[in-house]
This record gives structure tokens, C-alpha cells and sequence, in this order.
């Protein structure tokens, strides 16, 4: 397979997901060891939100981030962006009891929201799937006001030999329980292709510095199979 970052598009990973949507909550417990969900937890609890707080939940999958916020608090403003519709829809019942979020179909690098009007803008596990990390960046520091900030977590190659070389082993198993549990090994192998062409966690620090973020630091969870970044826009 060739290297993911030279010949992804907007259709080969909307293809992807409309194949693993229904399944995408156990994709992603493959591929941590069940972590992710305890992950998010923490993602979550980090941000201290402040109830008059404008959200961003960006290419949110099946919401559980946006929910798990709304859990919290379910008077919070959230906008759940997402580009595959079917992943937006997916079990989108569950939000029939917040009055205060908004369901948008639409892609990272062109935001459908005025600039600066987001105090907090969240991006989980889907900055490694855009086709334009720094045209996301740049929307994302468009839509969000100064002194708002932007938080990912994100899925990385780890750096330490063992835990390295143990995980990509393992990793070599996924498209097996992808073709197992989805009957089709291809979106797995895509998934797993894209965090091992992904960017580093240091040279996605250096992207959002050059996007005009400030005081952005790292995160590393589980030994570095996926790191939290956090960055300020303090300026306009």
C-alpha cells in the first residue's frame, strides 16, 4: 500500500467509514485494547468547561465524546461535525434529549460556522483520517475566539522499542479481527496503514505553532499509542 498521506482523499475515507460506522465503537476497542473509551474519559475531563462554553466536537463518529460532555451537562452548546453521514446518524437517538447541540455534515478543512464564535474546539482520533492537516488547523483557529483552545487526541507510532514493537505486532492482527467482526479486512488495514504514515507528535505541535496556535503541549497516554494535544489561540 502506498503511503497513506500521498494519495488520501475525501472519498477514499468516507468509503472507509461507510463500511465500518456500524461498528466503529468496537474498531476503535480493537485497536486500544479497549483503552479508547477510557481515554475519551480523561480527554474529557481535561477540558474544565465552562457551561457558557461553544463547542466543537469535530469528525465526532458516533458522538461519544459530544455525549459524554452532555452527560455532564446537558445544557452545554456543542456543534458535532462529521462528514459521513452515515457515521452522523449512526444511533443519533441517543441526543434526543439535548436541546443544545447541532448535527452538521461537513468536512474539517471548510467549517460551516462564522469566525470566532468557538470557545472550544475537540478533535478525536480523525486529524490522522483529513486530506489537509493544515487547512484543518487554519479553519479551526479561524472558528474559535481569542483565548479559545483546540484539543485532539490522536492515535501515534510509538517510540518506545518494546511497546513499539509489541504493538505494531499486534497491529499486524487487526484487518484479522476487522475481517472477522466486519466480514472485510480493507477499512482495518487502511485504519491501521494511517497511524503508521501518520506525522509525529512533534511535528504536529510544529503544525499547529505554524497555524498561530500558542502554548501548545503534549500528552502521551498508554506509553504513546496516543497522545492529547492542547493549544491556545491567543491571538487573532
Amino acid at each position: 500500500m502506498k503511503n497513506i498521506h500521498h494519495y488520501k482523499n475525501k472519498k477514499l475515507v468516507n468509503n472507509v467509514f461507510d463500511n465500518v460506522y456500524q461498528n466503529y465503537d468496537l474498531m476503535n476497542d480493537i485497536m486500544s485494547f479497549g483503552s479508547h473509551r477510557l481515554w475519551k474519559e480523561e480527554f474529557v475531563k481535561s477540558l474544565d468547561l465552562n457551561l457558557e462554553y461553544k463547542i466543537v466536537d469535530m469528525a465526532s463518529g458516533t458522538g461519544d465524546i459530544s455525549y459524554s460532555i452532555l452527560k455532564k451537562n446537558k445544557h452545554q452548546k456543542i456543534y458535532r461535525i462529521e462528514p459521513n453521514f452515515n457515521m452522523l446518524n449512526h444511533n443519533i437517538s441517543k441526543f434526543n434529549n439535548f436541546k443544545n447541540i447541532k448535527h452538521i455534515c461537513s468536512y474539517a478543512e471548510n467549517v460551516p460556522l462564522r469566525s470566532q464564535i468557538i470557545d472550544v474546539y475537540l478533535i478525536s482520533f480523525g486529524l490522522r483520517n483529513v486530506s489537509q492537516i493544515e487547512n484543518v488547523l487554519s479553519e479551526a483557529f479561524r472558528v474559535l475566539k481569542k483565548g479559545g483552545g483546540f484539543f485532539c487526541l490522536e492515535f501515534y507510532k510509538v517510540n518506545k522499542p518494546i511497546l513499539g514493537k509489541l504493538y505494531n505486532l499486534y497491529s499486524k492482527t487487526i484487518p484479522f479481527f476487522g475481517k472477522i467482526f466486519n466480514q472485510d479486512s480493507n477499512p482495518y488495514e487502511y485504519l491501521v496503514k494511517s497511524i503508521e504514515d501518520f506525522h509525529s507528535q512533534t511535528e504536529i505541535k510544529n503544525k499547529l505553532n505554524k497555524a498561530g496556535f500558542k502554548n501548545v503541549n503534549i500528552k502521551n497516554i498508554f506509553g504513546g499509542i496516543a497522545s492529547i494535544h492542547y493549544a491556545w489561540k491567543l491571538n487573532d
